[in-house]
């Protein structure tokens, strides 16, 4: 209908249309540039605070490596204070984790990997800290916790140390046919290019050789090894 209205009517109509709607427009421009400031800023603020937990991460380490576990075990509850929920602060917690282990704190050690088990937004770290939590309650003697910590089978790249794990809860139980039908699982789950794995090797001969059953997937890979006595790796290995 425009191709009949007069070109005055026309500019009439735009004049119109734009009183109508210039005041939305100039709103609508306000609120997308304050969006975008207020990205830009947060931003900025979450890179520097990823800056500032790195920063304090890596006085945790020095310090640590110094020698000084009282001043780094405080620095590490300082990272959990100013950044809960930072990747570092995990890491943080599994740095303290591991010299309390080589300081035989195990309880101690327990309650940091404990706390990024159950805390972590990372699956992979906390994945991490449930399988070096177990084997730091093998080490204290809590086999059957250990193994309600290890839960639910795990996949992928985590399915070989898990089956490990297990095995060596079944074995501080005494439970050794469970430990070795584990740590097979384990090396199968390993597959060809990480099957020869020495020590979970060692642990399968001692078992097949002490117990005379040998499976004949285990004599295939290992041959008629003789016995030889082991026990689990310590808490804080892998």
């Amino acid at each position: 209908m425009d191709d009949y209205l007069s070109e005055k009517e026309q500019v009439e109509q735009i004049k119109a249309w734009l009183r109508a709607n210039v005041p939305w427009i100039i709103a609508g421009i306000a609120v997308g540039g304050l969006g975008i400031f207020g990205w830009r800023w947060w931003q900025g603020h979450t890179d520097q605070l990823a800056l500032q937990a790195g920063a304090q991460y890596q006085q945790v380490l020095q310090t640590f490596n110094s020698g000084d576990k009282a001043r780094g075990l405080a620095l590490v509850s300082d990272l959990e204070r100013d950044h809960p929920g930072s990747p570092y602060t995990d890491q943080a917690h599994l740095a303290a984790a591991r010299v309390l282990v080589e300081t035989n704190e195990l309880e101690r050690a327990a309650q940091h990997l404990a706390t990024v088990e159950r805390e972590s937004h990372d699956p992979e770290l906390a994945t991490i800290a449930r399988l070096r939590l177990a084997r730091v309650q093998i080490s204290l003697g809590k086999s059957d916790v250990a193994l309600a910590t290890l839960g639910a089978p795990l996949g992928g790249a985590f399915a070989s140390r898990y089956h490990e794990v297990r095995g060596d809860a079944y074995y501080a139980k005494g439970d050794k046919a469970a430990a070795l039908d584990e740590y097979l699982a384990a090396r199968l789950a390993a597959g060809p290019t990480l099957a020869e794995n020495d020590v979970l090797n060692l642990k399968i001969n001692d078992l097949t050789g002490a117990s005379g059953k040998v499976h004949s997937a285990s004599a295939a890979a290992n041959g008629a090894s003789g016995a030889a006595q082991h026990s689990p790796p310590s808490a804080g290995s892998r």
